[in-house]
């Protein structure tokens, strides 16, 4: 376990009040800090029971004591520029860039697409938690494309309400290893987290619902891969990766989800080949329809046409 420094430790007693119950209640009422925030400072090994490394859900007993160190200062590069492709004042439709996570979470390191849009002066809705300004649905850190992101409470709580029941359509570009047979069709199979790897999904009995529709648009012989537009009924984490590797079908680039790697070099990935690439829906607040298209970017365009043999 990491060291705190030692001039910034912070030192707790647990009292009658707080003994017996999990260590990120506990922690988080004696610091006046999130649950969110002390569970990431547990699962970054910043915090002991007696000098024993923790984990958040053990329970103290009155008169343990918990130290909290605070981790070393990292220089953390600037956040990049996010293209804004709509907005008003009530929301914006925003380009995330691969590689990019939509925000702070455990194990994030580096800006996120919340950070840099608020660098970039974007007032965003406050949310449930105070981490997720504006954030109504997200994207995998991997994936390029087409974000909305709240600017008022009001167009918060309206978008939250057409996620819930599907009314918002979503549209995605994949590039898949293979041919999808039939060409046209609907994934109907819950998601559940792997039992293997807890940062992969599977799909399996007593997992969430989970609805993609996919529909052949170009099959590439010379490396027998398929350019795909798929969209979504519900949005399941790493959803379109997971059905298409149920299927036989993984996405291209997409290592975590048994993409051949052979392909991936030769297509020069470094990602999986998937684009949010149209985003539509009715606005909450104005009944405005917004409907907008996002290109491929450069990388996954010169995965197409060397998948094509054009490059």
């Amino acid at each position: 376990m990491p060291d705190p420094v030692a001039d910034d430790t912070t030192i707790r007693v647990v009292g009658p009040g707080h003994a017996g119950q999990r260590l990120d209640k506990v922690l988080a009422a004696l610091l006046g800090e999130s649950r969110a925030h002390v569970q990431r400072l547990i699962d970054a090994d910043l915090v002991t029971v007696d000098g024993e490394a923790a984990n958040k859900s053990m329970k103290p007993e009155e008169g343990q004591t918990i130290a909290v160190g605070t981790p070393a200062p990292v220089v953390v590069a600037p956040p990049p520029e996010v293209p804004i492709r709509w907005e008003d004042d009530h929301l914006a439709v925003v380009a995330k860039p691969a590689d990019l996570v939509v925000h702070a979470g455990a194990g994030v390191r580096g800006p996120t697409l919340v950070d840099a849009l608020l660098a970039q002066g974007m007032v965003l809705a406050p949310g449930e938690d105070p981490e997720r300004p504006g954030i109504v649905h997200r994207l995998d850190r991997g994936t390029s494309g087409l974000l909305v992101v709240a600017r008022t409470a009001e167009a918060m709580a309206g978008l939250k309400a057409m996620f819930r029941v599907h009314d918002v359509d979503r549209a995605y570009w994949a590039l898949v290893e293979g041919l999808p047979d039939p060409p046209e069709a609907t994934i109907d199979a819950p998601i559940v987290r792997s039992p293997r790897n807890r940062t992969t999904f599977t799909t399996g009995d007593g997992g969430r619902d989970a609805v993609t529709h996919y529909r052949v648009e170009t099959h590439h012989p010379v490396t027998d891969t398929t350019e795909l537009e798929v969209t979504l009924e519900t949005g399941r984490t790493h959803q379109v990766r997971v059905h298409m590797r149920a299927v036989g079908r993984p996405v291209a680039g997409d290592i975590a989800y048994a993409a051949n790697t052979l392909l991936s070099r030769r297509l020069r990935l470094e990602r999986q080949a998937l684009h949010a690439k149209r985003l539509s829906f009715v606005h909450p607040i104005t009944g405005e329809a917004v409907d907008v298209t996002e290109p491929l970017p450069d990388d996954l365009e010169h995965a197409r046409l060397r998948a094509s043999g054009s490059s």
